[in-house]
């Protein structure tokens, strides 16, 4: 087995893992030891075609430490695991992880943290301790979420340890070099900003977001609120924040009160709303028996949204012949709304396939051929009861692609017009459109000379 991986290093070395652990425990904790110190001491840069390689061998040793040593040796597992999530600052910074592969390896030995940690029970002062370092030094995120997950083993005490911790780095801000020693490490709209600047606002950064975790673990709900400024306690997606933990408490009046107080802003687009704050003051009404008023936030988001999901909780509330005829008052509305590709999208998703096949031939010419994530969908689902439909979403698409010679859609819009081709035999009448034949013929007359199209199309 040896000869067979000698030209395979990720395969060697976790040969030599396994028959360490096979021999002595303790010869694999030495083993993995080694190779961390190996991993933090290398300084080559490492492109994205060595990543997987790289992230193999980090997940290599992880496992080593959480399957093998942690068996027999809790303690000496949650120090190499410790020691394992120090290489993440100078992993990450000789590597090009865009793709997360690295990180999700670190994360998940942080996630490992926590049973390890229960297991070896350390003193709730020393793990106070390691957790402020790694927080401290959370360049790349990696220690993202501890708080949360050493909690149960930290206890109140080790949590108040670390609150006093956070508390006295909340009071020592970082100095402010002498002007002509100052470094600019970028520029902006509002003149240079400096090296301490920013590693101001990180310290500030750090022990906010410490506090306000220290405080859902300890349950202080007020403690959490504290870290925001009135200000900010109006951001309706903070003030959600803040409801739902008041709600949790039992505070519901409070919650609602908080929610009534953000400076809510309705979103202008519709492509991905973000209905945090509504949904929250939905659960709240519900909470203090507002059943009425909750229904009109459902249907609040409906109307201005197309919100499947909250119509669809509107009408679950509903008796059957009250659910059927606010159900086709909604489709009317959805139906005759200005904008037809949300319209489009939510009689598609609904789904309610009849009207979405009207709104397509009464609107047809004002279809938006760029909607490529919608349009294709949509003339899937119409395709086999409505083909004339899907055939004026697909030459949507086409028009669309020639006219503004997007070339790198061309084989989408070929593949497109062999749709149409394949339809054309189930549509006997095209009505006030042109039929296959005389939409080709016209698109070789405007569009001939795009050779690269019409060598797709075969």
């Amino acid at each position: 087995m040896i000869e067979i991986s000698a030209t395979d290093a990720t395969a060697k070395r976790r040969l030599r893992l396994e028959l360490a652990g096979m021999q002595d425990p303790a010869e694999l904790a030495r083993e993995v030891r080694k190779r961390l110190v190996t991993i933090g001491r290398a300084r080559s840069f490492v492109e994205w075609q060595g990543i997987r390689a790289l992230a193999a061998d980090l997940e290599t040793q992880r496992r080593a430490i959480v399957e093998t040593v942690a068996k027999t040796d809790s303690q000496g597992a949650l120090d190499l695991l410790w020691r394992f999530m120090a290489l993440a600052d100078p992993v990450f910074a000789r590597c090009d992880d865009s793709n997360g592969t690295v990180g999700s390896v670190f994360r998940q030995a942080c996630a490992d943290l926590g049973p390890l940690a229960a297991a070896a029970q350390p003193t709730p002062e020393a793990l106070a301790g390691q957790v402020y370092t790694a927080l401290v030094g959370n360049d790349y995120g990696q220690f993202d979420g501890l708080i949360a997950i050493l909690a149960p083993v930290l206890g109140r005490d080790g949590l108040e340890n670390l609150k006093a911790r956070m508390v006295d780095l909340s009071n020592r801000p970082v100095p402010r070099p002498a002007d002509k020693d100052r470094v600019a490490i970028s520029w902006g709209s509002g003149g240079p900003l400096y090296a301490d600047e920013m590693e101001e606002r990180s310290r500030l950064s750090t022990v906010r977001l410490a506090l306000m975790d220290i405080a859902d673990a300890l349950g202080d709900v007020d403690a959490f609120i504290a870290q925001y400024d009135d200000k900010t306690r109006k951001v309706p997606k903070i003030a959600a924040e803040i409801a739902r933990r008041l709600l949790a408490a039992g505070r519901s009046d409070e919650a609602l009160r908080t929610l009534e107080e953000a400076e809510h802003r309705k979103p202008s687009s519709w492509d991905w709303p973000d209905f945090d704050w509504e949904d929250t003051r939905i659960t709240v009404l519900e909470s203090l028996g507002r059943a009425d008023d909750a229904q009109s936030v459902r249907m609040d988001c409906f109307t201005r949204s197309l919100s499947l999901s909250h119509l669809r909780d509107y009408l679950k509330r509903l008796s059957d012949f009250d659910h059927m005829e606010v159900e086709e008052k909604a489709l009317d509305y959805a139906q005759g709304i200005n904008d037809l590709t949300q319209a489009l999208h939510f009689l598609v998703a609904w789904p309610a396939l009849e009207r979405a096949a009207a709104l397509v031939i009464r609107r047809a010419g004002d279809l938006d051929g760029n909607q490529y994530e919608i349009l294709p969908r949509a003339a899937d689902a119409l395709a086999a009861k409505y083909p004339l439909a899907a055939t004026l979403l697909l030459r949507a698409l086409i028009d669309f692609t020639l006219t503004k010679a997007r070339s790198s859609r061309y084989k989408h819009a070929a593949r497109h017009l062999g749709d149409c081709a394949r339809l054309a035999a189930f549509i006997p009448d095209y009505g006030a459109f042109d039929s296959h034949d005389i939409y080709v013929a016209g698109l070789r007359r405007q569009h001939g000379r795009k050779e690269a199209f019409w060598s797709a199309v075969g």
